[in-house]
């Protein structure tokens, strides 16, 4: 068996890669603002071309991997299906706001400017309600997950997605005192989810006719896939680019951000992962379940932040950290779901 990673170089070293771009993207910023304040002008309704392009770069590729014909499989082992929707929509979203909340109306109160922090707070929300659609596929398979559940339990999580994630953001963001644009949020769900989802489908079916195993379909996600990496990356770049001269004023500030960040992910991950412990929910699909429940669509939160907030708004910084914040913490929860495998039936 080859002992590749299944997430390639890119992807198993991601936090790097963020991290430098992070880096690039703030250098950059500092030397030339005047080329990011061009490049922050080419929008339209709060929309801005070159990051839209980007951010579907991202997500179309992800989309593809869903497959709408394993719901049939909905009613098979039930409990790990339930544990990803309750924890998903029901508990995430709303510890996340809570978290957001305290730490930065409260903890973090006298270090952050009250607008920015709840910018801040935003971000964090939109992020908690975008559960994860595409790296899952790695987690699980490198918790040597089902594969086939996990495909159900994500392609549930995306349908859900496209009506669920207005409401519920909307929702939480009113209760913290935020503006929410209505139109401008159901824009974001149908430019970020509803259009790249049916893209996805469209092309998924047509590869799979094509030769009717699927090996097209494979072919062409392995081609994808380092495009939606760069697309990743140079929007890092861009979002720290914009963000350059605050980070430098206020350069405290990722860390203030991650400690909820991190917070959030173990503490998702413990109650999924208890639960299907104590639910005896075999490990196969207790691990992926609770993966799926700590990882975020970042990309989507990254999307709607910049529509909602704009390029230079702590909103998208927020989300932008959450990049840097998941890979590292991701990798550390694979490595302890593997040691304690054998707990599980």
């Amino acid at each position: 068996m080859s002992k590749t990673s299944p997430l390639g170089i890119f992807g198993r070293y991601l936090s790097l890669w963020v991290g430098l771009c992070i880096l690039a993207g703030v250098g950059l910023g500092y030397v030339f603002p005047a080329l990011f304040q061009s490049i922050a002008g080419l929008e339209y309704a709060n929309v801005n071309f070159v990051v839209a392009v980007l951010i579907w770069v991202m997500i179309y590729p992800m989309m593809t991997q869903v497959d709408f014909s394993s719901l049939k499989d909905l009613g098979r082992r039930p409990r790990g299906l339930c544990i990803t929707l309750v924890v998903n929509w029901l508990i995430k979203p709303f510890t996340m706001a809570a978290l957001g909340v305290l730490f930065f109306e409260h903890v973090f109160a006298g270090l952050v400017e009250p607008q920015t922090a709840k910018e801040y707070i935003a971000g964090m929300i939109l992020l908690g309600v975008a559960p994860c659609t595409a790296m899952v596929f790695v987690w699980s398979q490198l918790t040597k997950g089902d594969a086939g559940y996990t495909l159900v339990q994500v392609s549930i999580n995306d349908l859900i997605m496209v009506f669920a994630f207005a409401p519920i953001a909307a929702f939480l963001l009113g209760i913290t005192d935020i503006v929410v644009p209505w139109e401008t949020l159901l824009l974001s769900v149908v430019l970020y989810v509803v259009i790249p989802l049916v893209a996805g489908y469209v092309t998924r079916q047509t590869l799979i006719k094509k030769d009717g195993n699927g090996e097209a379909l494979k072919r062409f996600a392995s081609h994808l896939e380092p495009y939606s990496i760069i697309g990743l990356l140079a929007t890092v770049v861009l979002l720290f680019g914009f963000q350059a001269q605050t980070i430098l004023d206020q350069p405290l500030v990722i860390g203030l951000i991650a400690v909820p960040l991190l917070i959030q992910s173990y503490g998702i991950f413990a109650i999924a992962y208890g639960w299907a412990y104590l639910w005896k929910v075999p490990h196969n699909i207790a691990a992926p379940a609770a993966m799926i429940g700590t990882s975020n669509f970042f990309e989507l939160a990254v999307a709607v932040s910049i529509s909602l907030f704009g390029l230079h708004s702590g909103a998208a910084l927020a989300t932008v950290v959450g990049v840097l914040v998941e890979v590292p913490v991701m990798l550390s929860l694979v490595a302890f779901a593997n040691k304690t495998r054998k707990y599980f039936a």
